[in-house]
């Protein structure tokens, strides 16, 4: 179900956002290169390998450019 937007920022802005879906891909880096040295796959990453917890869906608001969670948004517009 779809839920209104207010920027908690700039207090103004209802209808011009950016929808930002985070794809996250688990990877053991070299420490000393950065290259990539493995890319797990289907919650392989082992027990040294915390999983990412974090939102799948980030805002901008498209006015000021405040990039937070989702929830926030939506929060601001349910206090109006």
């Amino acid at each position: 179900m779809a839920e209104p937007y207010l920027c908690p920022n700039c207090k103004t802005n209802r209808s011009r956002f950016n929808l930002i879906q985070q794809v996250v891909t688990p990877v053991k880096i070299d420490s000393k290169s950065g290259d990539v040295l493995e890319q797990y796959q289907n919650n392989e990453e082992g027990p040294l390998h915390m999983p990412y917890r974090g939102p799948e869906l980030r805002v901008q608001c498209a006015t000021c450019g405040l990039i937070e969670d989702e929830r926030m948004f939506i929060k601001r517009a349910q206090q109006q």
